[in-house]
């Protein structure tokens, strides 16, 4: 919940105003909501009424709902928007490295690409995680490294605190910056594609609900101070990654940080779609899909294609965008809410039957919204 995306925040301020401070609280309470209801649909109740998880994967709720269309299509398309979007993301951490890298050591004659091959050494022993234990431990030590780039930039804007002024907040926004404002904060936010497995391999499932109170109360918090005090501090001169708007001599730490904070994030992604692959392929009864070299092989070759994708597709931002625009909100919003109407109709209250509605008509209209910026944009590239 405090990706890379948080360091975008403060520009999302500049274009969305006042709104945005809304935008940082709602899009937090939604995401809180559709996580919940994801997590619901793996439920049953039995005869005595008592909760039993009948599903195990985001796969197995999609081919729930999908059974009398087709037994198998709602866990396909599930599984090529999961798998599309955790690949996109390993590859953004490794263009980010390599960008951070080459910025970083500016006298080193070598491209950002040969920097991006540097940092994919450093990941080669992402191919020997079995667990998500290891997985969760990597994630403490991003987090400890992400706060602490929160501390430096929110330390370095009170030292400037004589400059604050509210008027640097605008009253009119142009719609389609407001859009970008809007995918940036909600996208800062999402996480439903980890849920299932993290739920089912918590020691304690009944204390999920809880757990993402408190950790999506605690992430809007940070958010909301953090883009606060970054925005106040530099106004209109608000760039794209706040950390450009830094001083030359803390440029380089937090750079390192960033670097930091990008390689110890990649196992995650990784982790996730690689056994989401690897249970598809191994699902057979053949058993040489099962065996620890085949699975060690899988993880091997996805490691691979995210190195030569980062290195070889162009305009890798705007199709990132649009990769985003679609997986995000549907992963987000659109198909958690889909299945929760689906699945749980005749339980549910009418109150929960309108949240879950205008949940789906939010997410599909920051979806079109997405879509329609990102083609705009990748038109006017190619002419």
């Amino acid at each position: 919940l405090q990706g890379i995306f948080v360091l975008g925040l403060p520009y999302a301020l500049l274009h969305s105003g006042y709104s945005g401070l809304f935008l940082i609280i709602l899009a937090a309470a939604l995401c809180c909501y559709t996580g919940k209801i994801l997590i619901a649909c793996l439920y049953e109740e039995n005869e005595d009424g008592q909760l039993l998880r009948v599903r195990d994967t985001y796969e197995d709720i999609a081919n729930a709902c999908c059974k009398k269309l087709s037994p198998k299509l709602g866990g396909i398309v599930v599984n090529v928007t999961q798998v599309m979007e955790l690949i996109m993301t390993c590859i953004l951490y490794l263009v980010v490295s390599g960008n951070l890298l080459s910025h970083s050591f500016p006298y080193v004659p070598m491209t950002e690409k040969t920097w991006s091959v540097i940092a994919f050494v450093t990941l080669l022993p992402c191919v020997f995680i079995k667990t998500l234990k290891i997985v969760s431990k990597l994630s403490q030590l991003c987090s400890l490294v992400h706060f602490i780039i929160i501390l430096v930039v929110m330390t370095y804007c009170l030292t400037q605190i004589h400059q604050w002024s509210w008027g640097k907040f605008r009253l009119s926004i142009e719609f389609e910056d407001f859009l970008v404002s809007v995918g940036v904060i909600i996208f800062s936010y999402t996480s439903q594609i980890f849920l299932p497995t993290l739920e089912g391999n918590m020691k304690n499932p009944g204390e999920f609900r809880r757990m993402l109170n408190w950790t999506h109360f605690f992430a809007c918090v940070v958010k909301t101070t953090f883009a606060l005090t970054a925005f106040l501090t530099w106004g209109e001169e608000t760039k794209e990654v706040i950390t450009d708007n830094l001083p030359s001599f803390l440029q380089t730490l937090v750079n390192l940080c960033l670097l930091t904070k990008a390689l110890l994030s990649y196992p995650l992604p990784f982790f996730a779609a690689t056994e989401m692959v690897y249970a598809c392929i191994s699902r057979g009864n053949h058993s040489n899909y099962r065996s620890p070299l085949f699975a060690l092989g899988v993880r091997g070759s996805f490691l691979l294609l995210t190195l030569l994708m980062a290195m070889f597709i162009p305009h890798f931002a705007l199709l990132m965008g649009l990769t985003g625009s679609v997986t995000g909100a549907a992963m987000t919003f659109l198909l958690p809410s889909l299945f929760h109407l689906k699945l749980k109709w005749k339980k549910l209250s009418f109150l929960e039957k309108c949240a879950d509605i205008s949940v789906f008509i939010l997410g599909f209209l920051c979806s079109l919204a997405g879509i329609v910026c990102s083609i705009k944009g990748l038109l006017e590239i190619f002419g």
